[in-house]
Formats: C-alpha cells, sequence, structure tokens
C-alpha cells in the first residue's frame, strides 16, 4: 500500500509542477487583463499548496511520526504568510515572483526533510529570520532616494569582508568560505555579491566614460582577487560574470565584453595551474569513471542518481540520494531528479528561468539606469549561481561548488537569496508606480 501511494503521488507531483511551470510562462506574457493574471496567480498558489500537502503525505507513510505534520503545518504557514503579505502589504508586487519564490522554498523544504529532517528544520528557521528581515526591503527600495550615492561604501565593505573570511575563515572543501559569529557560521560572499551589483551599477549610473570603467574595473578586480586568495572560485566566477555583463550592458562596447572573455579565460588557466582542488574538479568533470573512488565520486554518484530516477523518477524514498557527498548542499538537484524525475527537474530549471526572464523584464523597463542595471545585475547573479549548479551537478561545466539558490540548504545562500528577490520586488513596485523617475529626478 505504502508503495502504491509513493508511485501515485510521484506522477501527480509532476503533473501538478509541470501545470505550475506552464502557467508561469503563461503569466509572463503580458497581453493579459489584470483579472486574467490574477486568476492565473491564485492558481498558482493552489498548486503550490498541493504539491507540498501531496509530500509530505508521503514523508508521514514512510516516517509515521506526528513530527512530519507539525513541520509540514509550519512551513504551510510560512509560505502562507509570504503570500499574504506581498498580497496586502505590497499590493503592487510581483505576484509570478512571490509565487515562483514559494515554489521553490516549498521544494527545498521537501527534499531537504526526506534526506535530513534536522537540516530542513534549521532551514525553516532560517527561512522565517529571511522572511522577518527581509519584508522591510522593498519598502526602503521605494522611499530611499539615495541609494546610488553610496558608491564606495558598498565598495569597502564588501572587500572588507571579503578580506576577513580570506584572513580568519575556515577551510572547507579547499577553500576559505566562512567564519564564525556567535556560533553561527557566515559565508560573506553570499551577501558581497549584492553589494558588489549595488557598486557596479552606481559606478555606471554616473558615467561610463573610459576612465569610470577603469575604476569600476580595478575595484571589480579586487574582489575577485580577494576571493582568488580564498580560494573560493565559484564565488569568484559569478563575480567576474556579473560585472562583465553589467559593463557591457551599460557602455554597449563589444571591446569591453571580448577583452573580458579572454581575460577571464587566461585567468582560467592560471587558475588550473596553482589550485589542486580545481585540478580536481576538472578531473573529474573530464572523466569521473577514471577516478571514481576518488576525485570523481561524487559526480558519479550524481550521475547514477540522474540515470537511475529516469524521466519519471523513483519516489521519494526509493533512490538512494545519500550516497552522493554534501548531496543537500551542492548537488540537491541531483537528488530532486533521482526521486522525483527528469520532467520534474526541467521544470525546476524551467521555474528559475522564469524568474531569471522577470528579472531581466523588470530591467527593461526601468527609466532610471541605476535600476536597470540593480535589477540586471542581481537577475545575472541569479540566473548563472542556477546555471552553475545545474551544470556541476550533470557534469556540464566542472563543479563549483555553489548552491540552488532557495532549494539547497544553506543560511547564507537562502538569506541572500531574499534579499534579491525583496529588491527586485522593490523595483517593481517602483516600475509600478511610474515614480522612480520623477522621484529621483526631484531628489
Amino acid at each position: 500500500m505504502e508503495h502504491l501511494m509513493i508511485e501515485l503521488s510521484k506522477y501527480l507531483m509532476i503533473f501538478l509542477f509541470a501545470c505550475y511551470t506552464f502557467t508561469c510562462f503563461h503569466a509572463l506574457n503580458g497581453k493579459k487583463s489584470q483579472r486574467r493574471l490574477k486568476r492565473i496567480l491564485r492558481k498558482q498558489a493552489k498548486l503550490i499548496f498541493l504539491i507540498h500537502l501531496n509530500a509530505f503525505a508521503v514523508i508521514f507513510a514512510v516516517q509515521k511520526t506526528v513530527n512530519v505534520w507539525i513541520a509540514y503545518v509550519m512551513q504551510a504557514a510560512l509560505l502562507g504568510c509570504i503570500l499574504i503579505i506581498y498580497k496586502y502589504i505590497y499590493k503592487r508586487a510581483s505576484g509570478l515572483v512571490v509565487n515562483n519564490m514559494c515554489m521553490l522554498l516549498a521544494i527545498g523544504f521537501v527534499i531537504l526533510y526526506r534526506l535530513h529532517p534536522d537540516k530542513a528544520v534549521r532551514q525553516y528557521e532560517i527561512a522565517v529570520a529571511a522572511v522577518v528581515i527581509t519584508m522591510i526591503i522593498p519598502f526602503f527600495i521605494h522611499k530611499l532616494h539615495f541609494l546610488d550615492r553610496l558608491t564606495w561604501l558598498y565598495a569597502v565593505v564588501g572587500i572588507a569582508l571579503l578580506a576577513a573570511v580570506a584572513v580568519l575563515g575556515s577551510v572547507s572543501y579547499g577553500a576559505k568560505l566562512s567564519f564564525q559569529v556567535a556560533g553561527i557560521a557566515i559565508q560573506p560572499s553570499e551577501f558581497v555579491k549584492i553589494l558588489f551589483v549595488f557598486f557596479t551599477a552606481s559606478m555606471f549610473a554616473k558615467s561610463t566614460q573610459f576612465s569610470q570603467v577603469c575604476k569600476a574595473t580595478m575595484v571589480a578586480a579586487v574582489h575577485v582577487l580577494v576571493l582568488v586568495v580564498s580560494k573560493d572560485l565559484g564565488a569568484a566566477l559569478i563575480f567576474f560574470i556579473t560585472y562583465l555583463v553589467m559593463l557591457y550592458v551599460a557602455t554597449r562596447n563589444p571591446f569591453y565584453f571580448i577583452s573580458g572573455l579572454v581575460s577571464g579565460s587566461a585567468a582560467s588557466v592560471l587558475a588550473y595551474q596553482l589550485f589542486r582542488h580545481v585540478r580536481v574538479r576538472v578531473t573529474a568533470w573530464k572523466d569521473p569513471l577514471s577516478v571514481i573512488n576518488d576525485e570523481g565520486y561524487q559526480v558519479c554518484q550524481s550521475l547514477f542518481a540522474i540515470g537511475t530516477g529516469g524521466w519519471f523518477g523513483m519516489g521519494l524514498y526509493q533512490g538512494m540520494p545519500n550516497k552522493i557527498p554534501i548531496v543537500e548542499e551542492d548537488f540537491v538537484f541531483a537528488a530532486v531528479s533521482e526521486e522525483l524525475g527528469g520532467i520534474f527537474a526541467v521544470c525546476l530549471i524551467m521555474v528559475c528561468a522564469s524568474c531569471y526572464l522577470m528579472f531581466l523584464n523588470i530591467a527593461m523597463q526601468m527609466h532610471d539606469q541605476f535600476y536597470k542595471l540593480i535589477a540586471l545585475g542581481l537577475g545575472t547573479v541569479y540566473g548563472f549561481q542556477v546555471f552553475l549548479t545545474v551544470g556541476g551537478v550533470t557534469k556540464f561545466i566542472p563543479s563549483t561548488g555553489v548552491t540552488l539558490p532557495l532549494v539547497s540548504y544553506g543560511g547564507s545562500s537562502l538569506l541572500s537569496t531574499f534579499i534579491i528577490f525583496a529588491v527586485i520586488q522593490g523595483l517593481y513596485i517602483l516600475r509600478e508606480d511610474g515614480e522612480e523617475f520623477d522621484e529621483r529626478l526631484d531628489s
């Protein structure tokens, strides 16, 4: 009976998530009336709770403890609070962005509770704190009109935090990623990437002259070099690509973009020569089976999991995702693929893509260059991080050790992603009010 329930549940979840994914792109069509759009968003909200309930019904059938339903109620209450807050406090917020955030968060809760219930509870606690902290951000973005004047503050604070990690940080998987504050591990690069976007947007909003580009490039290079010294090459790559995209869009100069790609390629070769853990990851990417007992073990287990799951998955608790080292962080996409199936995993990627497209849509429709570049930069950070995670898990690119936003376990990653979504909501509200250009002129 239990096995039958798991089988039926996985097909139902795939169907519901496919419906949700379809509505994401259906809602992106700007020709719809507000009434029709609200109907689509309500349907999405129902699908979120149905998928979440379906998954926890299976988890209860397997674990048979009342703690499962306690966790479910608390998680569902949090998701409901997020939807209600954005509906009634920020009435002009993007319903699609809110729904996608809740859907990705719900999937993260489900897969983490299946893998490690204790870590799922910890993730829930961090999510509650993140909601409380970030709910005020759209208001600040909407009301504060001097953010573009804090250019060098963004740079100094960001570099100082990264330098603190390089000096005081603890080594994890060959890199200095975090340090302890009151017993809590904090990964500053997750937050500095947001400050970095604000710095770059502020610089290029003022001017795109060659001298200004040189100043911005030097500061960006310092950020990247400090990360390289810390051996946090995944974050360094995100910073580099984000800066390159923002530079090209701001200046429209292909020379800068081509020069950046050439210099980035040269830096990658140099990193391969200098850092052993980079060579290890490249070796695991090129031929993981030849080093399956050593460097390639994690990648091989990930590929086995994805292949075993096929299109429809094994069903919750029917796979062996815990065989993948640190599966709940860097390789959570493989766990999703194994137990929920390839179709579900593709839909997950498509939902992330719809978030990215929404970010770009907001960027294109902002009048003010500063806000436009912020939306573009944060969208690039989010989209490229998803690409790095999924690409590393599927052996499309070497693994970079970054998390899948809102789905993977990790407090700093979760909070920083909430901040990114909150800033985007603030920009969207500005756009909807149609006042950001006039107010900034007056200020």
